[in-house]
């Protein structure tokens, strides 16, 4: 296939629309007046050490992969196979056009982090970037995460808002003790009702001790955080099943509408 020119990139880059990630594809920057800046790769830098360099014949899982700058990263790193999901079509057509100027072999599909058990498989690295705060269920995402995605390693990032301090927790409190609750540390998940910057899928702004307790709930340990937003985890059996509930869905029976539990 004959090398795009930089203003053949320029041109089809631009008629994909606006792009959240700032991509570098063979010199030509896909959101260079981006409001972060160089976006994510400003955030990358700060935590790419702490990612396997080497992913030879490792698989990886990128959930909500937006316009796939991890995606392409992963496949840099030698990852045997990358699958990019994401339910915006038009940030799914972004990362296809980018994985095709780079020349990197990955998979993209539309697809929700709620809808994972669909794959059926378990990846070597799964990466959860700036998802959960998007999602008006997010324990329930990382619980189906750690039941039907995570094979190992989990990189995670959600934007962050209250303290960064984090207090030890007891693992039991008497119904009468409760200032513990107003302590600025204690895990806090700030429910979003209308919008934040501007946006009405901004549900959740956890603070520090809030991700970091969601994600041990969930079943993942945490091995690093290199990044105020960003854990590098590691998936553990959990004693006690914890037990993710789905919705049940409906079928569609002779025609009609009549619903149906899944059992």
């Amino acid at each position: 296939m004959k090398a795009l020119s930089p203003e053949e990139i320029r041109s089809r880059a631009q008629a994909l629309g606006q792009w959240f990630h700032n991509i570098d594809l063979n010199g030509v920057q896909t959101a260079p007046d981006h409001f972060l800046y160089d976006y994510p790769n400003i955030k990358w830098r700060r935590f790419q050490h702490a990612v396997p360099k080497d992913l030879t014949g490792k698989t990886v899982l990128d959930i909500g992969c937006n316009g796939g700058f991890y995606s392409l990263e992963m496949k840099r790193r030698g990852a045997e196979r990358v699958l990019g999901l994401d339910m915006d079509e038009r940030y799914l057509a972004q990362a296809r056009f980018a994985a095709e100027v780079t020349g990197l072999d990955i998979e993209f599909r539309q697809l929700s982090v709620y809808d994972v058990a669909q794959l059926g498989e378990r990846f070597d690295v799964v990466l959860f970037m700036g998802v959960l705060y998007h999602l008006r269920h997010p324990l329930l995402a990382l619980d189906l995460i750690h039941e039907h995605a995570a094979g190992d390693l989990l990189i995670f990032q959600s934007m962050q808002r209250g303290a960064s301090q984090v207090d030890e927790v007891a693992a039991d409190y008497d119904f009468f003790e409760a200032a513990h609750f107003d302590s600025p540390g204690y895990p806090k998940l700030h429910f979003i009702e209308h919008r934040y910057a501007g946006d009405p899928t901004n549900w959740w702004a956890p603070n520090a001790a809030c991700a970091e307790a969601m994600l041990r709930s969930a079943g993942f340990a945490i091995l690093e955080h290199p990044e105020e937003e960003v854990y590098v985890c590691r998936r553990l059996d959990r004693a006690e099943p914890g037990g993710a509930v789905y919705p049940a869905r409906g079928r569609k029976t002779n025609g009609s509408a009549a619903r149906e539990t899944d059992r």
